[in-house]
């Protein structure tokens, strides 16, 4: 095994299978990875940076050589401070390559010496995101199939309702 740490970033709001998919192979990929917890400042998120925190190492307790971590500082700052080179994204389509690309050029600018590798998440993956599962969550439906378990009962507390809640109801004055 390589011993070069890496670090995957990320907002993890919430954190589900594709992720998981990403930190594993990651994992095994390199001596070492830190997922951290980045607080976007943009971003309104559902669960706290502490919750957050708190799911993704409860997902990923299973997976050896892996660290969770929080911070609001600047990704390349932070990784140059733990003395971390490479930066590890996760892909799902074409979309995400614009956008990520930009991303990982700034950053190479500000540190060269520090490497954005992109994954590919896997094919039955492709389809996820965190918003996505939000709002499935949000109006009732299972989301069982796309996030590890902690994650299920922490949607389940958030949005608590019966599946009922959310759907049309026919009326009858119509």
């Amino acid at each position: 095994m390589n011993a070069i740490r890496a670090l995957y970033p990320g907002s993890f709001d919430p954190i589900h299978n594709g992720h998981l998919d990403v930190i594993e192979r990651a994992a095994r990929t390199y001596g070492g990875l830190t997922v951290t917890v980045f607080v976007n400042s943009s971003k309104t998120p559902l669960f706290d940076a502490e919750e957050r925190v708190n799911l993704v190492a409860m997902a990923t307790r299973h997976i050896p050589g892996v660290v969770v971590d929080q911070s609001r500082d600047l990704l390349v700052r932070y990784a140059k401070n733990r003395s971390i080179n490479v930066i590890i994204r996760g892909l799902r389509a074409v979309l995400d390559f614009d956008y990520e690309f930009q991303i990982a050029l700034m950053n190479r600018k500000m540190a060269p010496d520090i490497e954005t590798i992109f994954m590919l998440t896997s094919e039955h993956h492709a389809y996820l995101s965190s918003t996505l599962v939000k709002e499935l969550a949000r109006y009732g439906a299972e989301v069982q199939d796309l996030v590890p378990e902690p994650v299920i009962a922490a949607l389940t507390k958030k949005f608590v309702h019966t599946k009922g809640d959310y759907y049309d109801k026919p009326t009858s004055d119509l």
